[in-house]
């Protein structure tokens, strides 16, 4: 048996070995600009998986993440494009997430239709409204100072405030025991008095609000709500998620494993780019990835 202190520290282990073996095996994987770019382009992805910590801990999943990033950008940019002002529409996107997230929570709950079920229908009716709001074209002309927001101090300082915020959530609150709880089991958590019903509306409105906020950086870093933004973004949130040692099952997980999945996953990529391995190449590598985890998950139960 591995220890459980060498277990939730293991994606850290992993994660340095990967860095060394591309440090060692390509020219371009420590000059400033690839870490630079690895930096910023993971702060999406460790954003999504932020909000996904909180939903596949309570034991459900979300499939819609990459959708809301792509309908939350479009939303964004196009309120920037008619005057409106910048923070008022970063405002609407994350919000825009948040009530998206909200929407899954609410069928879930009130209506007992599987989580999966659910945000795979909200993955496809987000991303058609995207596609519908903007006329599958990509809106441009925004303000120069939304370039801002995804700088790599921007967005690592706000990658920084999104996953100490989550651990204090989960950590250090009744509602972060809450998740737990559930996610071990919602049955006995609800005989011990947790209302499980509104435990799970929330980490789906927690997962859309992370989603909103990454659709905006993706816009800041496009210069431009792009409708097709985030495709398959929600297969690297999970795979960040579940490689970080949270197990599919529910009631298992850590905020700093998530991270650590995260540039795990992130890294990949970029060793896969350096590599010059196509694109399709590289999916059924990610795909792989995620399988060998739910496959560890699994022999733990």
């Amino acid at each position: 048996m591995i220890p459980r202190s060498i277990e939730r520290h293991a994606i850290f282990f992993v994660l340095l070995l990967e860095c060394v073996v591309l440090a060692a095996t390509t020219d371009g994987f420590l000059t400033s600009t690839n870490l630079g770019n690895v930096l910023r382009q993971n702060a999406f992805t460790a954003v999504l998986a932020a909000g996904m910590t909180f939903v596949i801990i309570s034991g459900a999943i979300d499939l819609s993440v990459g959708s809301i990033v792509g309908f939350a950008g479009v939303l964004t940019a196009d309120l920037m494009a008619r005057g409106v002002p910048v923070g008022l529409a970063v405002g609407a996107g994350i919000l825009s997430g948040v009530a998206i997230g909200a929407l899954n929570g609410f069928v879930m709950t009130r209506l007992r239709v599987p989580a999966f079920v659910v945000t795979l229908a909200m993955m496809l009716i987000a991303r058609g409204a995207a596609f519908k709001y903007t006329d599958a074209r990509t809106i441009t002309g925004l303000p120069e100072s939304f370039q801002l927001l995804s700088s790599g101090v921007a967005a690592t300082l706000t990658m920084a405030a999104v996953f100490g915020i989550s651990w204090a959530v989960l950590m250090r609150t009744a509602f972060g025991r809450h998740v737990y709880a559930v996610g071990g089991n919602a049955e006995a958590a609800s005989l011990s008095g947790v209302r499980v019903g509104r435990v799970q509306r929330r980490v789906f409105m927690i997962s859309g609000a992370c989603a909103g906020l990454a659709g905006v950086l993706v816009a800041s870093r496009l210069n431009a709500g792009y409708p097709r933004a985030g495709e398959f973004y929600e297969l690297d949130a999970i795979a960040a998620v579940v490689v970080g040692g949270a197990s599919l099952f529910g009631g298992r997980g850590s905020i700093w494993g998530a991270l650590g999945g995260a540039f795990f996953v992130g890294v990949l990529n970029n060793g896969l780019n350096l590599f010059r391995v196509s694109p399709y190449d590289q999916l059924m590598v990610k795909g792989a990835v995620l399988l060998i985890a739910a496959c560890l998950d699994r022999s733990r139960h």
